[in-house]
């Protein structure tokens, strides 16, 4: 996701659908917006539709930096894909405070340029198994 829109459209096919949802940030989304601003992001999307219950990642890309940064402000699923030894420290240090860092490609559905996003992610939504599902 880039945008509250995108993160509006996820949650409220998710409720349409009757699933949750994860809202994956764009790729490197942590050096691009931050993570105050994800977490917001992501905390008005699930006041918004709290049935969707959206769990959210952050993608730090390989920036230890911003991995770290996301973890001490509280955002509780982090990507990272730099080096294993950096993501075993910083897998360390989330387990500190009960975070996950994540290392491998997520799939995700990317809403920049479509023209109706809720239909896209319904779609999306629609071919995973019910439960968990991604999209952003």
């Amino acid at each position: 996701m880039h945008s509250l829109d995108d993160a509006r459209a996820a949650c409220a096919a998710a409720a349409d659908l009757g699933v949750t949802v994860r809202l994956v940030s764009a790729p490197a989304g942590a050096a691009h917006g931050g993570a105050l601003w994800f977490r917001e992001l992501v905390a008005r999307a699930a006041a918004e539709w709290p049935s969707a219950a959206p769990t959210a990642v952050l993608d730090c890309s390989d920036r230890a930096g911003d991995a770290q940064g996301a973890l001490a402000a509280g955002i509780g699923v982090i990507l990272f894909t730099g080096p294993a030894p950096v993501a075993a420290k910083l897998a360390d240090i989330a387990g500190r405070t009960g975070a996950t860092v994540l290392t491998g490609p997520l799939p995700a559905l990317d809403l920049r340029g479509v023209r109706d996003p809720v239909a896209a992610c319904r779609d999306y939504l629609a071919k995973w198994s019910p439960g968990q599902t991604s999209a952003g």
